[in-house]
């Protein structure tokens, strides 16, 4: 609002000097001036609004004998949840390391499946989340992981004040909606989380399946080959190689 003044007030001095070009100069230089300085107070507050961590799922495949690593930023005296499945490859399992910002180890689990870890209150910085297949030499994973945050919820009160005359109070309907967005945010989570089951449970599926029609075709083949050997054994038990003398 003051830089919007400011700049109405050099349009002014412009229009009086309007046939002076040093005073048009001058004012088009002090309004410019007094914007750029705006829009540099009001940058922090602009990051701020762009910079929120938000919930996150992403799913990858790791290369046998490699480490993956990400990471996820997070704001002070939060909650971060932690949430991966290994839903395909031989073994189904991986090693996960979660570091602070700080640099400590603060999750280690060897060889595991799946796995559901909270972090609360979290820090503010960058932390560290990683995925290591090197102990596998041959076999890759695919591994599904999801970061939740549950942050307080926003209070409004400073800017929508309730009315004293309404039947319906306001606060009322902001709990409701609040409770309503946390019910949805929780369905969609266990969505996520039982479309990366049923991914598993049908690689799995078809890595059975796989291999019952594998061994299915080798005794196949087996059976047909002795039946074979057999017809030729019987056959040669009966057939007179004596020569016959007329």
């Amino acid at each position: 609002m003051k830089a919007a003044a400011s700049c109405a007030e050099a349009r002014s001095f412009a229009e009086v000097a309007a046939w002076d070009g040093t005073g048009r100069d001058m004012a088009v230089g002090a309004c410019g001036t007094r914007l750029l300085l705006a829009l540099l107070a009001y940058s922090p507050a602009i990051y701020a609004a762009f910079s929120q961590p938000s919930d996150s799922e992403f799913t990858f495949v790791l290369p046998p004998g490699r480490e993956e690593c990400f990471y996820q930023s997070t704001e002070h005296n939060s909650s971060m949840e932690l949430e991966y499945q290994v839903i395909g490859g031989a073994g189904m399992d991986v090693n996960f390391n979660v570091f602070g910002p700080n640099g400590g180890n603060l999750i280690s689990e060897s060889r595991k499946s799946d796995g559901v870890h909270t972090i609360e209150p979290t820090m503010n910085g960058d932390y560290k989340i990683c995925f290591d297949n090197s102990f596998s030499t041959i076999s890759e994973k695919f591994i599904f992981f999801e970061v939740i945050f549950d942050d307080a919820q926003e209070d409004w009160s400073e800017i929508v004040q309730p009315e004293e005359l309404l039947d319906i109070k306001i606060d009322d309907i902001k709990e409701a909606i609040a409770n309503m967005n946390n019910k949805l945010s929780k369905s969609a989570q266990i969505q996520a989380v039982l479309r990366a089951f049923e991914a598993r449970d049908r690689n799995l599926q078809e890595g059975n399946l796989g291999r019952v029609n594998f061994w299915s075709a080798v005794n196949l083949g087996v059976m047909l080959m002795v039946s074979f050997v057999q017809v030729y054994m019987l056959k040669n038990l009966f057939d007179d190689r004596r020569k016959v003398q007329t």
